[in-house]
């Protein structure tokens, strides 16, 4: 995810220092699962424990105290395009280097020796896009969705790119495919997200399924996209998930835009009633620039589970 979810807590405190980053078993009690404690707070990352899965011993954390912010106005954030929105890299080092060189002028101006040049700030270089996901981890565990799938493994990263507007949450995994479109300094990704549907798409339960899946399709094609595009549907059909009624959509799209390393698309949607009031929604897609990767579609779409 992009921010902190609702079960990050606290560092432990009272109890000498923290525990090392580690995978520890579920604060939340969830059977056979553990968490990734990152020295500071809890991860939103869990899998299940297993073979390759080294686990500490459990201990409790103190509940959050997470201060007002940004965060609040996660249910109505503006309108993203997750495709095109610049990353916000460096800003806070910018700002830093900034205070420190004004800082450095008004000692200098009060007679004050410099610092030595050894001594002097150093602008650190803006970290790579994304965090990667905790040494273990074997599966994407979706507790707000409803659902489980595959993590791709080396070179995927955590989710942290905010909002996407199909869904109310978003958890999953993306890589950067060209990080300098023109016009606007966004970048394209590859992805496969999911969370649970977002309410503006006709969901009525089962029964409107397809109908609604379509709509999710006509929207992420005309919102992350270069315009015009031509699309060719591979899949549109029922489907059944871990036993439950679902609906897939597989698209190639294709286009003509100057700037753009990749010329088309390959996309998956998959849209499951997981017997909750929103049902889960999965949003995989691979630019042909990777169209080696395209067989992940096919291996996450096998291997979805209903939690």
């Amino acid at each position: 995810m992009s921010g902190p979810g609702p079960e990050v807590a606290g560092q432990p405190t009272g109890q000498g220092s923290a525990p090392p980053a580690g995978w520890y078993p579920d604060p939340d009690g969830a059977p056979g699962l553990v968490r990734w404690w990152n020295g500071l707070t809890w991860s939103d990352v869990t899998t299940p424990a297993g073979p390759g899965v080294a686990v500490g011993r459990p201990f409790e954390a103190p509940p959050a105290q997470v201060p007002p912010s940004s965060w609040d106005s996660w249910g109505s954030p503006e309108p993203a395009r997750p495709r095109r929105n610049p990353l916000l890299l460096g800003l806070g080092g910018f700002l830093l280097v900034l205070v420190l060189v004004l800082a450095g002028l008004l000692i200098g101006s009060s007679g004050t020796d410099p610092e030595p040049d050894d001594e002097a700030p150093v602008a650190a270089a803006a970290p790579a896009p994304g965090r990667e996901f905790p040494p273990g981890t074997v599966r994407i565990i979706d507790e707000a969705a409803g659902i489980s799938y595959p993590f791709l493994g080396a070179g995927w990263f955590e989710w942290d790119r905010g909002v996407q507007l199909e869904m109310a949450a978003v958890a999953g995994q993306y890589f950067v495919t060209q990080d300098d479109l023109p016009g606007e300094s966004g970048v394209f990704i590859a992805q496969c997200t999911s969370g649970p549907l977002a309410p503006f798409y006709g969901w009525a339960g089962p029964d409107t399924l397809q109908s609604t899946a379509t709509a999710v399709a006509d929207s992420v094609r005309a919102r992350y996209y270069p315009e015009p595009n031509e699309r060719t549907v591979r899949r549109d059909e029922a489907v059944t998930v871990d036993g439950a009624a679902a609906w897939v959509v597989e698209f190639d799209l294709t286009w003509d835009a100057e700037g753009y390393d990749a010329s088309g698309e390959r996309a998956a949607l998959l849209l499951i009633d997981v017997g909750r009031p929103a049902p889960a929604l999965l949003y995989l897609s691979v630019p042909n620039t990777h169209a080696e990767l395209y067989g992940v579609i096919d291996r996450v779409l096998a291997d979805v589970d209903v939690l």
